[in-house]
């Protein structure tokens, strides 16, 4: 495991859980890119991404743990490769591949791509 990568997906889970989008938009580098099949968005600024997630949490109605299974595929000191499956209430729910940038104040998400359960 590479070092801060549980501290950092156990911050977001909170931030998750307490529908905190400022929270979570902290944890995003600005530029950033969100990778889904067919399409791109690239992340010009905080606001963006705080948005999106304050227009989401009608998605998260209802779950109140949210469980990060964390595998580090790949790390250098700058950035980091996780592979994390998501479960709420106890079953897999999301997969993602998130690239972690080293910032100004640590891990920030670079890259969001999601993946297959």
């Amino acid at each position: 495991m590479h070092e801060g990568t549980d501290d950092f997906f156990a911050r977001y889970a909170r931030a998750l859980l307490a529908r905190d989008a400022d929270a979570i938009a902290d944890m995003y580098a600005v530029p950033a890119l969100i990778a889904f099949p067919g399409r791109s968005i690239a992340v010009g600024d905080r606001e963006q991404t705080r948005e999106s997630f304050a227009d989401s949490w009608s998605a998260y109605e209802g779950v109140t743990e949210a469980d990060p299974r964390v595998q580090v595929v790949a790390a250098t000191r700058h950035s980091v490769w996780a592979d994390v499956t998501w479960s709420y209430g106890g079953r897999e729910q999301e997969r993602y591949v998130y690239q972690l940038l080293d910032g100004p104040d640590g891990w920030q998400i670079g890259v969001l791509t999601p993946m297959e359960l």
